[in-house]
């Protein structure tokens, strides 16, 4: 049994993990501006039922979520979104906490999948139909750290994308023929942000022999890291040989794929192909 855990233990006491305590921190602030469970949802638009959950320490909160509390709780002072980072670090696994840490300081992430769209260019309704396959009892939560992870590109100073994936990838169907309609849009409009670079391997009959999923994120200081994602855990990689091949295989896969603006257009295509 974990430290965390065995803290989880504790019902009811506010210490037991950062969410606990976030969650008894909105509370008594709420309670001391003598407001409701609801008029604290409709400034941060969303629902009663959320704002209980999160006061339990039941649900991860977002960002906007932290700083409505910043914004309308008179001596906040900023605290709410100090504590969010400690409150969302929880509703990644463990072994992914550190690598979550890392992509948030990354400058540039590249990034390799054969059979999926990663989680930093996910819709919200693509990875809930991907995480729900493996039947998470924290499927919300799961979704809600997802969606958070992707503010580093749209952030004032945006962490650089580089992705590659098999064209195998966009006609895999999550969901529905709707899910993948809004996902390919959104893959198409990261597609043309200037900062970002998509690329789609084009299905031509031949493997390319890389099977598994992986990932470098670069730095304004420091050495590079690889990231390979894997069952039922994935791993952290920072000697220099490791980062040399990772690096020398992700060129590989660029030369291999379509332009960025080929990619686009095949972006395109199948999505009016396969799901209009």
């Amino acid at each position: 049994m974990s430290v965390e855990t065995q803290c989880g233990d504790r019902d009811g006491d506010p210490a037991a993990s950062p969410l606990k305590y976030f969650g008894s921190e909105v509370r008594l602030e709420r309670e001391q501006l003598g407001w409701t469970r609801k008029e604290l949802g409709k400034e941060a638009h969303c629902g009663y039922s959320l704002v209980a959950k999160i006061e339990s320490g039941e649900r991860v909160p977002g960002l906007d979520f932290a700083r409505t509390c910043d914004r309308v709780f008179p001596h906040a002072n900023g605290r709410f979104e100090r504590l969010w980072p400690l409150a969302l670090r929880l509703a990644f696994p463990p072994w992914f906490r550190r690598y979550a840490e890392l992509e948030w300081k990354a400058t540039v992430v590249r990034m390799f999948h054969p059979q999926l769209l990663p989680g930093l260019v996910q819709t919200p309704d693509y990875a809930r139909a991907i995480l729900r396959t493996a039947r998470p009892t924290n499927l919300d939560d799961l979704v809600t750290a997802r969606m958070e992870r992707q503010r580093i590109l749209v952030r004032q100073r945006p962490t650089k994308l580089r992705l590659v994936v098999n064209e195998g990838v966009l006609t895999a169907t999550a969901g529905n023929a709707a899910v993948m309609r809004a996902q390919l849009a959104h893959l198409r409009e990261l597609a043309c942000v200037p900062a970002h670079r998509v690329q789609i391997v084009a299905d031509k009959g031949h493997h390319h022999g890389y099977p598994s999923p992986f990932g470098l994120l670069s730095f304004d200081e420091g050495a590079d890291v690889v990231h390979v994602d894997g069952f039922p855990r994935g791993f952290l990689l920072a000697e220099p040989d490791d980062v040399a091949k990772a690096s020398e295989a992700y060129d590989l896969l660029t030369a291999m794929a379509c332009s960025p603006d080929e990619s686009a257009d095949l972006i395109d295509s199948i999505a009016k192909d396969h799901y209009s």
